[in-house]
């Protein structure tokens, strides 16, 4: 009986080795590592937002808005 017992409670530290060392130690250094390349991606946007900010803002060039006989396409209307 008592080797049945000892077997059982190998069995389960085994079962607890395995998940700790197999599934939540990994599960963790992999949050961890997400966590710190996503601190790096926010800061790198706020930097580049920054950056844009702070250089002065290019008006856009206008177009003619002069109208030329060329502008337009005669056309027959077909019945």
């Amino acid at each position: 009986m008592k080797f049945l017992q000892l077997l059982g409670e190998l069995l389960v530290i085994y079962i607890l080795y395995k998940v700790i060392f197999d599934f939540i130690i990994p599960v963790y250094k992999t949050t961890k590592q997400v966590k710190t390349k996503m601190n790096d991606m926010h800061s790198r946007m706020q930097e580049q937002q920054r950056t844009q900010s702070s250089q002065p803002t290019q008006e856009p060039v206008k177009k003619s808005t002069s109208i030329s006989k060329d502008d337009y396409i005669d056309y027959e209307e077909v019945k």
